[in-house]
């Protein structure tokens, strides 16, 4: 999700979308821009957290996840660093609700365990949020839909 806006040449968030306008009663230059919502420190911050997690639930994945194969699809963090939702790709798993009840059961351990592996680089432990990515059921429902248009054209083109 992007927000729009006039920021700053110098702010290194931003990417320029169109050209420069200077400023009627200031020197500075300023740029449409769109900027993304989350800042350099908040990326590295949630691909940190994807790394630790993506290992923890390795090693403990008959514990906290049902011993299904999930993955960590995406990791959203709030600008200060307090709150994370972490989205779970789980395409082979038969029992998504059972492995998102064992998350949200032992969601306590679980931040515990990663306050652990990042407490020398924050102040204050995330909350943490599970949510479950659909993103590949609804790419497998598109594919089917389209397989089916493709069959009925292709019938359609047939008879005539």
């Amino acid at each position: 999700m992007s927000t729009l806006g006039f920021k700053r040449n110098n702010y290194g968030k931003c990417r320029k979308k169109e050209g420069e306008t200077k400023h009627k009663h200031a020197e500075t230059h300023l740029l449409f821009v769109i900027c993304s919502k989350m800042g350099l420190r908040q990326e590295k911050f949630a691909k940190q957290i994807q790394r630790d997690l993506g290992e923890m639930f390795q090693q403990r994945r008959h514990d906290w996840l049902s011993g299904e194969f999930v993955t960590i699809s995406g990791v959203r963090v709030s600008p200060d660093l307090g709150y994370v939702k972490v989205y779970l790709s789980m395409f082979t798993a038969k029992a998504r609700t059972q492995v998102m009840e064992d998350l949200e059961l032992h969601a306590r351990e679980i931040r515990m365990e990663l306050a652990r592996r990042i407490k020398n680089q924050v102040r204050k432990i995330p909350e943490i949020t599970f949510f479950e990515d659909d993103t590949l059921d609804y790419v497998t429902k598109m594919e089917k839909i389209f397989d089916d248009l493709k069959k009925s054209e292709d019938k359609s083109d047939g008879t005539e």
